[in-house]
């Protein structure tokens, strides 16, 4: 595809053709698995995709901060789970209230103190807000060991809060090999975590999992919805992992070429893009190859980012690109480059059609 030539350089650009493509196909083969999708929209946090989500057959929407769920809540979405072990105070407090008067609205907890914190602090709001204990299955960040549920789900309900389900991120998932692995995990951790919870007395009517590796491996058994984000985009971390290809990748970084090297024996043959970490971000796993992908030359290698400059190693047989040129890079993890910008460039057969406001951009808090 050829960057529209009113594109200025570096810009996101999302291939509206293919995005809604990767959400048609999710949503079914989610659908066909007869589980629930409820898709994390901090990956894009952008209102219209979240709608063109919603259309497609999402339950609601997940976020990860109560700033995202306030953007989202103000777009019209009913139906919000914050899916992080959010600390409530009295001000978080104030802010869940409010948004549990436009929308349904669950939140993560994976401890004692923080259930029995947030209680003290909704008050009489105490039974308008839903909780969904966070289980470790492997990824070991937040969340607590399965066999832990039940003594964190008695301390919240004796605080008051409404125990309704349980959820995990099988994050493992994100590197060689490991998606199958994680997604089992998932679906024991999930399983055990239930069945204590329900042997106690809990109705458990959310068992939520699910990432973008792991959605179409997830089992019934374990979970009821699954919560990808990055599948809407794909990023070069998805086509290293071979859970997306080239032809699923819906957002791009139009870069220019602003310097071109032939190389010596010493020196490598390279060209430099105007495209640094302050639009691709920083973010390079150990297993990848680089710090991104060109999507038309999948045999260059980005070796180093400074904050405006990609660093681009061309291989000998391959002709460098000329000054000027203009080529698509593939960021690492999509959700840091779109929190990078305040606005997208959407296309649509290679035209632009639309420019969308990155609306939670930002909203950390």
């Amino acid at each position: 595809m050829t960057i529209p030539a009113e594109i200025d350089t570096p810009e996101i650009i999302i291939d509206r053709d293919v995005l809604q493509r990767n959400i048609d196909r999710m949503a079914t083969a989610v659908r066909a698995k007869g589980l629930h999708l409820r898709p994390h929209v901090k990956t894009h946090k952008v209102p219209e995709i979240a709608e063109m989500q919603l259309a497609a057959g999402a339950v609601g929407l997940t976020v990860a901060t109560l700033g995202e769920a306030e953007v989202f809540a103000e777009h019209g979405a009913k139906d919000i789970f914050i899916a992080y072990p959010i600390w409530v105070g009295p001000r978080q407090a104030e802010r869940l209230k409010r948004l549990a008067t436009k929308a349904r609205i669950a939140v993560g907890v994976d401890s004692r103190e923080a259930a029995e914190t947030m209680a003290a602090s909704l008050g009489d709001a105490v039974g308008e807000i839903e909780v969904l204990l966070e289980i470790d299955s492997g990824h070991h960040r937040s969340g607590i060991a399965p066999d832990a549920a039940v003594d964190v789900a008695q301390a919240a309900a004796r605080a008051g809060l409404r125990v309704t389900g349980i959820f995990t991120f099988p994050g493992h998932g994100y590197a060689p090999g490991m998606p199958l692995k994680a997604a089992d995990e998932e679906r024991l951790a999930l399983f055990e975590a239930a069945d204590l919870l329900t042997a106690a007395g809990f109705p458990i009517t959310h068992r939520s999992g699910g990432s973008t590796p792991t959605a179409t491996l997830t089992g019934t058994s374990g979970a009821t919805e699954v919560r990808p984000g990055v599948y809407v985009f794909g990023d070069a971390q998805q086509l290293e992992l071979e859970r997306c290809a080239a032809e699923d990748i819906a957002l791009t970084i139009a870069a220019t070429v602003v310097s071109r090297h032939e190389g010596t024996d010493l020196i490598p043959r390279r060209v430099i893009l105007d495209s640094g970490s302050k639009i691709l971000g920083g973010d390079r796993p150990g297993w990848t190859t680089g710090f991104g992908r060109l999507l038309d030359h999948p045999e260059a290698r980005i070796s180093a980012l400074s904050e405006h400059h990609a660093t681009v190693v061309w291989p000998a047989e391959a002709t460098l690109p000329a000054l000027g040129d203009r080529l698509r890079v593939v960021p690492n993890h999509v959700c840091v480059a779109m929190n990078l910008v305040d606005e997208v460039t959407v296309i649509s057969g290679g035209e632009i059609v639309d420019r969308w406001h990155v609306a939670a951009r930002g909203r950390n808090k």
